[in-house]
């Protein structure tokens, strides 16, 4: 079933591929990524409709199909795996956390997997189960770069809606002096996220950091502020 499956949803993928997609989706990458060149929306309704095949399947044979998709390392199967565990979220439980972690880490390698992943399920978990954000801390110092930008990414979404204030500052702090563009980039998006709902205490985060906030990641965090505190932050 397993083998078939992924068999079958390959060769789909492949159909639905093209050169020029996939040309132009790797100008957005700065590593060798592995793409067969399909528009996103069209992988993403390739996932929904087999989905429908596999829902009545037990939550542990679904992650395994979605590890089998993971491993082939193709991003648009990446896509399809994490498709699949968002749409399993209302049966997540604490354990899943352990499955979740080895997919970040053995999988993960390029911003496209890792906010696919991480902005919906792994973010989905952590406002279900929010002592694992204690966890992603430990992520701030791993060695693997996604890993990293794992550890900001995966509050995105609900720092968009004003949750884990204290948290969020911490893991900004953590990454504080990241060196990698990749990972500054991440943190400074979820500052920015932040500040929807708590500008005046990011602004003040910010200016308290400005000396030591590396500039990729303080002009992440400043777009959706107000000119006169944009020119506030960036002032040497």
């Amino acid at each position: 079933m397993c083998g078939d499956l992924i068999s079958l949803i390959r060769a789909e993928l492949l159909q639905n591929a093209d050169a020029r997609t996939r040309e132009s989706a790797q100008r957005f990458f700065r590593e060798p990524v592995k793409l067969y060149g399909v528009r996103t929306p069209v992988v993403r309704e390739i996932a929904r409709r087999h989905f429908r095949s596999i829902r009545h399947m037990e939550k542990t044979e679904i992650f395994e199909l979605c590890e089998a998709l993971l491993k082939t390392d193709y991003t648009e199967d990446a896509i399809v795996a994490f498709d699949w565990s968002y749409s399993l979220r209302k049966s997540y439980d604490p354990r899943d956390f352990q499955v979740f972690e080895r997919w970040v880490a053995s999988y993960i390698n390029n911003w496209v997997k890792c906010d696919t992943f991480c902005n919906h399920s792994l973010g989905t978990f952590v406002e279900m189960y929010p002592a694992y954000i204690q966890m992603l801390k430990g992520w701030a110092g791993s060695d693997n770069r996604w890993v990293r930008r794992a550890a900001a990414v995966t509050m995105v979404l609900p720092a968009r809606r004003g949750l884990f204030m204290s948290d969020v500052l911490e893991i900004a702090e953590l990454l504080l002096r990241e060196t990698d563009d990749m990972v500054q980039k991440g943190c400074g998006w979820l500052l920015k996220e932040a500040s929807r709902c708590h500008r005046n205490e990011i602004f003040q985060y910010i200016i308290s950091r400005k000396g030591e906030m590396p500039r990729t990641t303080l002009r992440y965090a400043i777009e959706r502020m107000p000119p006169d505190m944009r020119r506030m932050a960036m002032e040497r």
